[in-house]
């Protein structure tokens, strides 16, 4: 990474604690400001429900008084009209009055209708009147002779026997509630939202004539009436996601009205927003500045110096060592081109010196022809290898196919171990190997179980080769040569009483054709025979079970390495003196 970027990166991380500061401030002004939002939407929700409480026990201590009133309770029609009218403009919002028979038939009202001209009997708040024998509040109604949405409420008149002789009523216009709310104040962009027990819209601020009277949506009806006496995140009636605090169910004299006010986050949190942007624009300002200072202080007392000592490196490297970088001084860099022009001129003065140990690079060019010697030992192995098989194959396969699968399975080993410079690989990455092709996604007909073992190159070839051997063999006449064979592989260690480590390697077979012994032995049964007994001077038992062949390895595991010498030769030649 260039100077100059890790300036600027140091340059950044400076400003961090800037950037934690102004995020942990933006978090405690938000939580702060959301629980504050959150509890002014309450209390103007409560606010609002105590105010619609008030008016309800005012209208309802006016229709209990009417109801012992002697020209309400005589029911005479000229003279109940005559009395009703005087209370028009009197009770705030009331402006209509009516008194009902107990069968619901309309007596008087201050409209001066005539007596039953209509029926009241299918209001709920009529029914609910004459089965209390008390208060009752009503639902939303579009009045049958006026014609306004209103809510009524009504109060039952005693009569004799305990059982009502009809109901006082009165009328609220819902347009003077909402003009009196409107009045009352609400937070900026706030909502108000006022609904009967059906959830249909009594008072809404604003936009009050467009919603009165409509049904509110399901979803938000639901989350209302759920929640009451809560503040939630919820979308209002335009879909605009509000804060919205829902007023407590309370047995007052409106208590089938539900109250919800909702405040816009936007609004609510409109001066934290404004001093975020400020704060965000004066930090990009300042780390602009802080970039540009130390980009331009860089390039002076940085780029500069570092220029400087580049040019006498790449001098040093061409070879001419009287080369300096001219910089002194008491600073960092003035320090370090004393140190560098100090390094030279001590390079210059052993000059000599090097040349004669360069000469002792002979001894490296040894290693390197012994290593070329080896190399050759390998390939020369691996082509007489190609050769028997290829002379074994002519004389005892009736195709060149057996061939070219040995080869090629050889070939596969010799890759396996190129990966790693002739390292070795362990066993079970010898088996994956050879059993790859024969493996099926859908169906695995291979159970390997065994420990962890690596093994040294001959080891590898020897074991590859015998394992292509038992595959192919499996593969025409074996388990692997119908869909329901199966073969299982494995291998154990025992240690002698020497402490000589033996592995034991079991290849059993199952699920496929018949096995019967073969006449003679094939050039696998001698490539496997040979391979383990004279590579590895192990052991071989075929056992050909009808159900299926057993195949049993024994090989020695701490047999020496052929290749072992060249290891010791490496290790113990001369090395160049430092």
């Amino acid at each position: 990474m260039p100077l100059t970027n890790r300036i600027m990166g140091l340059v950044a991380l400076a400003l961090a604690p800037a950037l934690v500061i102004q995020a942990y401030n933006e978090y405690a002004l938000r939580s702060a400001r959301s629980e504050a939002v959150r509890g002014e939407a309450m209390r103007a929700a409560r606010s609002v429900a105590a105010d619609l409480g008030q008016f309800g026990r005012g209208t309802r201590q006016v229709l209990g008084i009417l109801a012992e009133v002697p020209e309400i309770r005589d029911k005479d029609p000229d003279t109940c009209t005559s009395y009703l009218k005087t209370l028009l403009g009197k009770v705030p919002g009331a402006f209509f009055f009516g008194v009902a028979d107990g069968d619901g038939s309309i007596v008087c009202n201050t409209l001066g209708t005539a007596r039953g001209a209509y029926s009241l009997a299918d209001r709920g708040y009529f029914q609910d009147a004459m089965r209390t024998g008390g208060y009752a509040i009503g639902e939303f109604v579009t009045g049958r002779i006026t014609g306004t949405p209103t809510l009524q409420l009504a109060q039952a008149i005693p009569g004799a026997g305990g059982r009502p002789a009809g109901i006082v009523l009165a009328s609220i216009d819902l347009t003077y509630l909402a003009e009196h709310q409107r009045r009352a104040g609400l937070p900026p962009d706030a909502t108000l939202t006022v609904t009967d027990r059906n959830g249909t819209i009594l008072v809404r601020l604003p936009d009050h004539a467009e919603w009165v009277g409509k049904r509110s949506p399901p979803e938000f009806w639901s989350a209302v009436t759920s929640n009451r006496g809560k503040v939630i995140d919820l979308p209002g009636l335009r879909g605009n996601l509000r804060i919205t605090g829902i007023a407590a169910a309370t047995p007052d004299d409106l208590d089938s009205v539900t109250v919800a006010v909702g405040l816009l986050p936007a609004t609510a949190f409109a001066d934290i927003d404004a001093a975020t942007q400020r704060g965000v624009t004066l930090i990009v300002l300042g780390a602009l500045l802080a970039f540009m200072a130390a980009l331009l202080a860089g390039r002076t007392f940085i780029r500069k110096p570092v220029r400087s000592l580049l040019s006498a490196a790449a001098a040093w490297r061409t070879g001419d060592l009287g080369a300096r970088s001219g910089i002194s001084g008491p600073g960092e860099f003035g320090q370090l081109g004393e140190a560098f022009d100090a390094m030279a001129a001590s390079l210059q003065r052993h000059e000599g010196e090097l040349r004669a140990e360069i000469s002792r690079s002979h001894l490296l060019q040894e290693r390197q022809t012994m290593m070329l010697h080896e190399l050759n030992h390998r390939v020369r192995n691996t082509l007489t290898t190609v050769q028997s098989l290829a002379r074994q194959s002519r004389r005892t396969d009736a195709t060149g196919e057996r061939l070219e699968g040995r080869i090629i399975s050889l070939s596969k080993t010799h890759d396996l171990l190129s990966r790693d410079d002739w390292a070795g690989a362990s066993l079970h990455t010898v088996l994956e190997n050879e059993l790859a092709p024969f493996r099926d996604g859908d169906h695995d007909r291979f159970a390997l179980d065994g420990p962890s073992i690596d093994l040294p190159p001959r080891y590898v070839l020897a074991l590859g080769m015998t394992l292509h051997e038992l595959t192919t063999n499996a593969a025409k006449y074996g388990a692997l040569s119908v869909e329901t064979g199966r073969v299982e592989i494995t291998w154990r260690v025992t240690v002698g009483e020497s402490g000589a480590r033996r592995m034991t390697m079991e290849w059993r077979e199952s699920g496929g054709p018949a096995v019967t012994a073969a006449p003679r032995r094939g050039y696998g049964t001698r490539l496997i025979n040979g391979g383990v007994s004279h590579e590895l001077g192990g052991a071989v038992h075929l056992d050909f079970r009808i159900e299926g062949l057993t195949c049993t390895i024994e090989v020695p595991l701490d047999a020496q390495d052929r290749f072992t010498s060249f290891r010791n030769v490496v290790s113990n030649a001369p090395q160049p003196a430092p």
